[in-house]
């Protein structure tokens, strides 16, 4: 059995250990609730907009397709990562890292030899990865997660969506955890541009509108503000999905740390019973021989 002090000192340090991660777990359940409720309430507004998007986009004749629409096979690909600034949250970036590897590795392989497939990397941790394996960066923001609203991620939306229409990349994916609940994230690869018709659509939607004031403001005013919802709600479901993954982590971490407590306590009561026992035996056995 392991000598007392060292025990005493190793369950201190795991009783230190559990208070950090059941206050970790606090913090991260308190984030959760604000992240989930802004993603709930987005959810059915950003739905709504995409339905009418895909829609507009199907009454749009062939020849007045607009510039967020491409036809033909991309050349040039940029891969969004979204994953956090912190860590202590499970598999959460590592099922990033793992996604976009696959896609850079497997589906878009030939691009990816060619040069012609980028990534660009909001959150530290996937930074970090990138920059390790030389992974070709397009660009790089990991504040956007330190104080995420609307206005701030417009800037970083916009960028992308103008750097498309100069076709810098004929196609653009999002790779991020979409939230579900605080114990499962799901991992989700969206394509964001170019904008395309679901491959199935019910036969009985009617796409016979009357726009007004007409098709074509309605097509330059209401797609950008679609896409920069779409957006911002894969960055506002990946916030939401950390703070669950994290809150989850930091749960086990410390049901884990109450175990080794437990384990460490009677590993120690045994070692002391142990300890009392070869004294009292020391003890009665100099008294016999004192009595001889």
């Amino acid at each position: 059995m392991g000598n007392l002090k060292e025990i005493r000192t190793r369950i201190a340090s795991v009783k230190s250990t559990k208070q950090i991660t059941s206050a970790m777990k606090m913090v991260s359940a308190a984030k959760l609730k604000k992240a989930q409720d802004a993603v709930i309430h987005l959810r059915p507004y950003a739905g709504k907009l995409h339905q009418i998007l895909f829609n507009i986009n199907q009454s749009i004749e062939k020849e007045e397709e607009h510039i967020y629409s491409r036809t033909g096979i991309p050349d040039k690909i940029l891969i969004v990562a979204i994953t956090s600034n912190k860590g202590l949250c499970g598999a959460f970036n590592a099922n990033i890292i793992k996604q976009v590897s696959t896609l850079l590795n497997e589906e878009y392989i030939g691009e990816n030899k060619e040069g012609n497939v980028s990534v660009f990397s909001i959150g530290k941790k996937g930074t970090e990865f990138f920059k390790s394996t030389n992974t070709k960066l397009l660009g790089i923001n990991n504040e956007i997660l330190d104080n995420l609203n609307f206005e701030h991620a417009v800037t970083l939306i916009e960028d992308i969506m103008q750097r498309y229409v100069k076709k810098e990349f004929d196609k653009v994916v999002i790779v991020y955890n979409k939230f579900k609940n605080a114990g499962v994230q799901i991992l989700t690869t969206d394509k964001f541009l170019p904008i395309e018709l679901p491959e199935e659509i019910e036969s009985n939607v009617n796409f016979d509108y009357i726009f007004e004031p007409t098709k074509e403001y309605i097509v330059k005013e209401l797609i950008p503000k679609s896409l920069k919802i779409q957006f911002y709600e894969a960055i506002l479901e990946s916030l939401a999905a950390e703070y669950g993954a994290r809150m989850t982590a930091m749960h086990k971490a410390t049901d884990n740390a109450t175990t080794i407590i437990k384990d460490l306590q009677l590993t120690y009561n045994k070692a002391r019973q142990a300890a009392i026992t070869n004294e009292i035996l020391e003890i009665v056995g100099g008294a016999e021989a004192l009595s001889k």
